[in-house]
């Protein structure tokens, strides 16, 4: 196996794992918040939880390990900008934010099913093209949901964190963004 899969397999475990964890975090917050797309996420979470499932199967039989250092700790550094950045953002935001998690995921899959493919691991390649569509199916799903909350534009904007987490870290980020503008209002009139 060349560095270069072995180092994306590895990565594939930090990704997938962030997926699984932030997407059934956020689908409580947003249930919680009566945003859109709980449904959508728990699905893609569950899915990224049975990727890794399997692919713990497949990586073993190549002598590749994803615990505990990849999934476990590497997937925990990933998940500070959630647990540090969600409770800050408006329904939209925090919806096109996950979306990120999947693309990355689609995208290393595809990738790996190339480098696979130069090795001719046809059960590998198998393997991570199956999760690429099935993967590919989730994000679409979630980038139907991101868009179609422009249909409620109020709903939009709400904090996607219930409570006061959510009423503080969505003021917070308002006042910040009405800085910016005014900073950028002011340069923009120079």
């Amino acid at each position: 196996m060349h560095t270069a899969e072995h180092r994306g397999l590895r990565e594939l475990y930090v990704t997938g794992r962030h997926q699984c964890r932030h997407w059934r975090t956020l689908a409580d917050r947003l249930e919680a918040a009566g945003g859109a797309g709980p449904a959508q996420l728990r699905d893609g979470s569950q899915a990224a939880r049975e990727l890794l499932a399997e692919l713990t199967l497949l990586t073993a039989a190549r002598d590749l390990w994803g615990k505990p250092a990849a999934q476990g700790l590497g997937a925990r550094v990933a998940g500070v900008r959630s647990a540090l950045v969600d409770p800050a953002l408006e329904v939209n935001q925090a919806l096109r934010l996950a979306l990120l998690d999947v693309q990355h995921v689609v995208t290393l899959l595809a990738y790996l099913e190339r480098l696979a493919g130069q090795r001719d691991d046809e059960e590998l390649r198998g393997f991570l093209a199956g999760y690429g569509e099935r993967m590919g199916v989730h994000e679409q799903a979630l980038r139907d949901v991101a868009i179609g909350v422009g249909d409620t534009p109020a709903a939009a904007v709400a904090p996607c964190t219930p409570g006061i987490a959510g009423r503080i870290g969505h003021a917070l980020g308002v006042r910040i963004g009405t800085v910016g503008e005014w900073i950028d209002r002011r340069a923009g009139r120079r």
